[in-house]
């Protein structure tokens, strides 16, 4: 096959992994995020009130240290649910600079409701897609944070 500017983008597309995993995760969000739109929430906070949900450390440098997300983006995603009553954001005493956040009593009952919604979605997504798969792949993409 002749080298071409064209062979070379097909060839990346066919065999890059960023590239492949992004497509992939697209697909299974988009797949969910239409069988939850009834929730009111977006799959990202769902995912984020689930995160605020099982977390000990409580402070925003910890949620965000567990998601891998910058401390600014966490705190406009934060702000949304904030602004909807379902998160309660307060400073820690005496450190003006650290926040901790948790779920408000109307949160937790959105997020055990939006749970009925994720498990249907999730056994839909199953039927089509093996999740396990998906699981496997954020597992084994963290052993490149570590490099």
């Amino acid at each position: 096959m002749k080298k071409t500017l064209r062979t070379d983008a097909g060839i990346m597309l066919a065999s890059c992994a960023g590239w492949a995993s992004r497509l992939a995760a697209r697909r299974i969000s988009q797949f969910l995020e239409a069988r939850m739109a009834g929730t009111g929430l977006t799959l990202a906070q769902f995912g984020l009130m689930a995160q605020i949900a099982v977390t000990t450390d409580d402070t925003l440098s910890g949620l965000a240290a567990r998601m891998d997300l910058d401390p600014s983006t966490l705190s406009r995603n934060l702000r949304t649910l904030s602004d909807s009553g379902l998160v309660e954001i307060a400073i820690v005493s005496g450190d003006l600079r650290r926040r901790m956040v948790w779920l408000t009593e109307s949160g937790a009952r959105r997020l055990e409701q939006a749970m009925v919604t994720w498990r249907a979605a999730h056994d839909a997504l199953a039927a089509v897609f093996p999740v396990d798969k998906a699981r496997q792949l954020a597992e084994a993409a963290g052993a490149i944070a570590e490099t």
